[in-house]
């Protein structure tokens, strides 16, 4: 599928900042079943931005304004070819080691719920390739989307005993029993393209990758119950939310901060200009 994508980040400050530095991870890298054919990242005020991989492979760009200002709008946009894998993500630029991924962190670290799951699972036995399936399905039936009842800073556990969260928490939710089970997992950052004609959302996708033998990197979207197609794109991974989140840094000044996102993913039916 080509897949057409407009992202744009919007700041407006009750004040002049006096310096901006930010992180973004908005550009995604091509690998099998993922072709970038084009990609720019535009800010709407004087500022340097430094191209990068961090340490999960993530195409990287440090942003710095040094001037004030009252606002800043970043930009984003490209067009993607994608293919449907049945979720196996092969050829990552970059990639670790998988067992790394064992690692977990404070916002996946299982706690009584999460762990009373994983024994579930592990009891009811099955290749491992099955038991995740299961998980997602379980967390998919067991968790409402809800934008409105959950926090950045919000676990996994916490997330899964309210019974309510968005996209990363039903992420955090699938790495972190799969951690307790011996399965490698990781947080993916990325877009979905709509199938039910909802063009404009107002933010990015999450889902999660679990490491399964002789196939290796398979993409999990608890949240809608399936493993990844080429309605995905994806963007940045790391062991959780903060290592994989699109825009993340520090401003000196600025008073109050107003954040707005939009964000439009379409099929492109235009050519390549390569």
């Amino acid at each position: 599928m080509r897949l057409a994508v407009q992202y744009t980040t919007s700041y407006a400050y009750s004040e002049p900042t006096r310096r901006v530095i930010q992180l973004l991870r908005l550009t995604p890298s091509s690998f099998a079943g993922q072709n970038v054919l084009d990609w720019r990242i535009d800010v709407d005020c004087d500022a340097r931005l430094r191209d990068g991989r961090d340490g999960y492979g993530n195409l990287t760009h440090m942003l710095y304004i040094d001037q004030p200002v009252r606002q800043l709008i970043i930009a984003v946009s490209g067009r993607v070819l994608t293919e449907d894998r049945a979720g196996v993500v092969a050829g990552v630029p970059g990639d670790l080691p998988h067992e790394i991924f064992l690692r977990e962190t404070p916002l996946t670290r299982a706690g009584a719920a999460l762990h009373e799951l994983a024994s579930a699972l592990d009891h009811q036995g099955g290749a491992p390739l099955d038991k995740l399936h299961r998980l997602a399905e379980r967390i998919h039936l067991r968790t409402t989307f809800d934008t409105r009842s959950t926090l950045v800073e919000t676990t996994a556990e916490e997330a899964f005993s309210a019974g309510h969260g968005v996209c990363q928490d039903f992420a955090h939710i699938f790495m972190a029993v799969a951690r307790c089970i011996g399965i490698p997992a990781r947080y993916v950052s990325g877009h979905l393209f709509r199938r039910d004609g909802n063009l404009h959302q107002s933010a990015g996708h999450a889902w999660a990758e679990a490491w399964v033998a002789d196939l290796g990197w398979v993409a999990f979207d608890p949240t809608n119950g399936i493993c990844a197609d080429d309605a995905y794109i994806r963007v940045a991974c790391g062991l959780d939310y903060r290592d994989a989140a699109p825009v993340a840094g520090a401003r000196a000044g600025g008073g109050q901060e107003k954040l707005s996102v939009d964000v439009a993913i379409r099929q492109s039916q235009s050519q390549s200009q390569n």
